[in-house]
Order: structure tokens, then sequence, then C-alpha cells
């Protein structure tokens, strides 16, 4: 499957569904076609107004959205964005608050580059906003990455993590997201052996697979049965002619896209079948409950196809993480050498892709890590999404992530002034 060919044909077919859904949405709409009432027609607008929405969100980068926060002088800020490290794969980036004080905690947000943008952690950042000065990684997608600026793999990635890092200071709290969970360790180690002023002051690292065999899911079965050969003749493209990156092999969105509909198939069907009637009634709008998940969900990039297969099998395969095995250019990572970094994990009972028990094998790696310096919280009834989003972070996790934040910023100052 190697071939622009076939990179193509997925394109193909999502631009002639989305133009079928408008076809089919604008017939209906024809005022000839309403002359006679027929329950028929009023379905099918609804389900090509539903279907050409979503299929044109496959190729679409979400918008941040987030114009204004409240603040404690009881008016609303205007939030600007600003890249303020901007690379070819990936850009740092800061939500800053116009006109407010700078707040104490500054939060490095790390987005996980595993098939959808940057803005999955919307509600996760509109969180953090009124309490934290905040950066995320801006992960851009393979296929608009010209060939000529090279490779990227899962070590470029930590490379990537670490040159952050370093920028913010040593006065930066760490927040990583599900895959770049183990990355994020190793950056942190990384940075411990070869510049220690430059670690963060705690390293929070939520529903991360730093041990994908601790708790195995359909996530890790799949990585298991594939081998790495089998695995890139299925899953790699070639970007066609109609992006930037043009040539460069990438496992492509709308494949990722698929598999991740297929592990839920019965609940995204029930949920499309759902909406389609709720148009036909005239009981949908443009931001309802559907529209909103849906728009992000559906919003997929490409990952280059290194990146991608790197992760898989030294993460996946080899478990270098969770072997502490993990090199950097040739060089060991120690995951011993992080001293006084405090680390906390977060873990949901509910879920199904980083199982509870794979991201708190991270604590027994931490060797040289005192105890006390080390926690973790299981949220029992949260699933994936919802351990960094949704009422299950808001109500319960966030106040922890915060508190341990500014408990171990207190803790580091005594010991070490020389670090603030």
């Amino acid at each position: 499957m190697r071939y622009m060919a076939t990179y193509d044909l997925m394109e193909t077919m999502r631009n002639t569904s989305q133009w079928l859904g408008a076809s089919a949405r604008a017939m209906a709409a024809c005022p000839g076609a309403q002359i006679i009432p027929n329950p028929f027609l009023h379905w099918l607008g609804a389900w090509g107004e539903v279907a050409e929405r979503s299929f044109a969100r496959m190729v679409t980068k979400p918008d941040w959205g987030i114009a204004s926060i409240p603040a404690e002088d009881g008016r609303d800020h205007v939030v600007t964005i600003e890249a303020e490290i901007t690379r070819p794969f990936g850009d740092l980036i800061r939500f800053r608050v116009q006109g407010r004080p700078e707040k104490a905690r500054r939060v490095l947000l790390i987005a996980p580059m595993s098939g959808h943008y940057a803005t999955l952690l919307r509600s996760t950042v509109q969180s953090l906003l009124p309490d934290c000065e905040l950066w995320i990684t801006d992960w851009h997608n393979a296929r608009d990455i010209p060939v000529s600026e090279g490779r990227f793999d899962i070590e470029d990635y930590t490379l990537y993590l670490a040159d952050f890092m370093r920028h913010l200071g040593p006065d930066t709290h760490v927040i990583a997201v599900c895959q770049p969970v183990p990355l994020a360790l190793a950056a942190t180690a990384h940075l411990a052996a070869e510049e220690p002023a430059a670690q963060p002051l705690t390293l929070t690292l939520i529903g991360g697979p730093v041990d994908p065999d601790a708790a195995p899911t359909d996530v890790t079965d799949f990585g298991d049965r594939m081998h790495m050969a089998q695995l890139a003749e299925i899953a790699i493209q070639r970007v066609g002619f109609k992006y930037r990156g043009v040539g460069r092999m990438v496992y492509p969105g709308l494949l990722q896209l698929t598999s991740f509909m297929a592990m839920n198939s019965e609940r995204h069907a029930r949920a499309f079948s759902e909406q389609i009637l709720r148009v036909a009634k005239g009981e949908a709008g443009d931001h309802d409950r559907h529209n909103r998940f849906y728009d992000e969900y559906l919003a997929v990039m490409d990952m280059t196809a290194e990146f991608y297969l790197s992760t898989v099998e030294r993460i996946f395969k080899n478990r270098e993480i969770a072997r502490n095995a993990f090199t950097l250019r040739g060089r060991p990572v120690d995951l011993g050498a992080i001293t006084d970094v405090a680390v906390k994990t977060v873990e949901g009972g509910k879920d199904d892709i980083s199982a509870p028990g794979q991201c708190v094998a991270a604590l027994d790696l931490l060797t040289g890590l005192p105890e006390c310096m080390k926690a973790s919280h299981l949220e029992p009834d949260a699933g994936h999404y919802g351990i960094f989003a949704g009422h299950s972070w808001r109500d319960n996790i966030r106040p922890l992530v915060l508190e341990f934040m500014d408990q171990h910023r207190a803790h580091t100052k005594r010991k070490n002034p020389a670090r603030l």
C-alpha cells in the first residue's frame, strides 16, 4: 500500500462522500420537492447534512475557539495564541491572557501525536487557563510537511520535548496526556543527566502507555499480533500530489480514523443514526453535543511513517521505556537519573486504551526519586477521554493536579532555591 494511488484513493472516497452528502442535502431542499410532503426527503436531507459535515471535518484543522476567559477582577480577558518556538514538525504555542497579572503556575501541556490535533485538548486548556500561564505542543499534519524537512521519529519527538522544557525553564510544570507520557518521561530523564538545571518542577503523566504489558487492551494486543513488516505494508502510504508533503511516507489520518471508529463501531453508528433523526425533526443545532464531539473526533492528521512504526516497535513491542532501555541518539536514557522532579500519574478505571496499571508503572522506574515525590490517582468511573476532559477532569482530577503542583513547587523552593 506504499503508493500515492492508495492515499489518493482514500481522499477521493472521502471527497466523493462529502459531495454525495451535499447533493442529497441540496436535492431535499429544492422547492419543487416540497410540493408533496414526503418523509423520505426529510430523512435524505438530514442524512446529507450529517454526511457533508462529517466528511468535510476529516481534512480540516479545528480552531481553538478560545477568545477570552474570566479573571478575578470580574472582567473577560482576551486570549491570544502565540508561537514561541516554530519547528517543521511541531510548534510550542502560548495562550497569553491579555491584561491579567502573570500567574505563578507555568504549565507545559504536551498534546499527543496519535491521529488528532492538539485541539483535542481544548477543554483541558480552557480549564487550566484561569489558574495558569499555559503553553502547549502543536504538532503538524505530516501531509503538509515537505519531504525536504527530513524524518521524524520518537527520538526526534523526545528531543523536541527536551528543547521545549529547556526553553520554558526550571519553574515549569509539565502535563503529558496519553501517547507522549513515556517520551515525556524520557525527555525529563535526558535533561536530568545532561542539563539538570533545565528539569521541570513537576511531571504529571495522564493515561499513557509506560508499560503496555501491565494491563493489555485491544491496542496492545494489536501491536503484539502484528509483525513490523506486515504493519508497514498495511498501514503506511505515500502522500499524494494534493498536499505539500507529496511523497512523504505516512500513516494516514483517514486510515487511523477507520481504526478508531471500528473499536466502538456500534456506539458510533447509533450516534450518527440518532443525529440524522434529530436533524430530520429540526431538533439538532450547529453546536449541539454531537457536533461538538464529532467535529473534533473526525478531524484527523497524518503521522510520519517512522514515528508511527518506531512507537509501535520501541514502546509497545520492545517495551524500551518499561525496561528502562530507551536510547536517544545512541546514548542510554536512565530514568533513575530523575531525582528532584515530582511525578504524579493519573489513570481512569474504565480506560480501554491505556488501562489502569500502564501509566502508574512509571513510578517503579523512578529509582532515584524519593517516595515523597511520587503520587498516583485512579479515577474509578473515568474512561480514557474523561481523565483529561469532561466532568471527571474538571471536578476531581484537575484540582488534585493543581494541588500537586503547588505542594512540590513550595518543596522544591525550600530544597533548592536556585531552581526557581
